[in-house]
């Protein structure tokens, strides 16, 4: 009976002192047709550094376009979302298809045009784009489940446009005299789905304690000061460990 007890206390012990685990969306890897490679890698960091165990995920899905990084032109290869995505997470990388809400406590979103290209088409459709149907459907399983989710740069129009009325920033909903916030549009594309959109600077977080999301600017704002993205990036992934239960 004591071997039982003490076998017993020790499985106990082993389930409260594991990792939550976090699910990480990518879009590809680059920031002009996949994941802003900075904002993906400021998310798994700061995941393990507050002691959450990441776990990537990508649609298995051709990318919108290629654009070659070097020119900023659209180049003619062909690439694939989920191949392109596990450069970023070192190979280990599964089939966005095969999320289930209950294996995990939370889901990140990093930015990048990605999001805009490959998860939606918010890109070329702007005020009038869809979002993916898989990325959609996971969106609501999450919400439906209770569990927390954290958007970061333009990946919050992907909330707005499936979260009625959720809480969201992208930034600037205008410029503020700095000429730092290019996609001021974002914002209000998101206010006329009838999201709610809070102004907030590159270092800070959105919390929609209702909605149980997490948003913060990123590369919204125009900066080659990359501490400021982990600092907000930071403060997303605390406020979110924060809603884990």
């Amino acid at each position: 009976m004591l071997s039982s007890k003490i076998v017993l206390s020790g499985l106990h012990i082993s389930r409260r002192f594991a990792s939550n685990k976090v699910a990480v969306v990518l879009s590809g890897s680059g920031v002009y047709d996949g994941s802003e490679i900075h904002e993906a890698s400021a998310c798994l960091v700061q995941l393990t550094r507050a002691g959450l165990e990441p776990i990537c995920f990508a649609p298995d899905k051709s990318q919108m376009h290629t654009v070659d990084h070097s020119k900023g032109e659209p180049s003619d290869q062909q690439r694939n979302v989920l191949a392109e995505s596990a450069r970023i997470a070192r190979g280990k990388i599964q089939p966005l298809s095969d999320l289930k809400p209950q294996n995990v406590d939370a889901i990140v979103f990093p930015g990048g045009f990605g999001v805009a290209k490959n998860l939606s088409t918010f890109a070329t459709e702007g005020a009038n784009c869809s979002v993916d149907p898989l990325v959609e459907k996971t969106i609501k399983a999450f919400q439906s489940a209770g569990k927390p989710l954290a958007f970061c740069c333009i990946a919050p129009v992907l909330a707005a446009k499936v979260i009625p009325g959720v809480k969201i920033t992208l930034g600037m909903d205008k410029d503020d005299g700095s000429g730092k916030w290019p996609y001021c549009g974002a914002a209000q594309a998101a206010e006329s789905w009838g999201a709610k959109h809070t102004n907030c600077r590159v270092d800070e977080v959105c919390v929609d304690e209702q909605n149980k999301v997490v948003s913060t600017p990123a590369f919204m704002f125009e900066t080659n000061q990359f501490h400021l993205i982990h600092d907000g990036v930071g403060k997303m992934i605390a406020s979110l460990k924060k809603l884990i239960k």
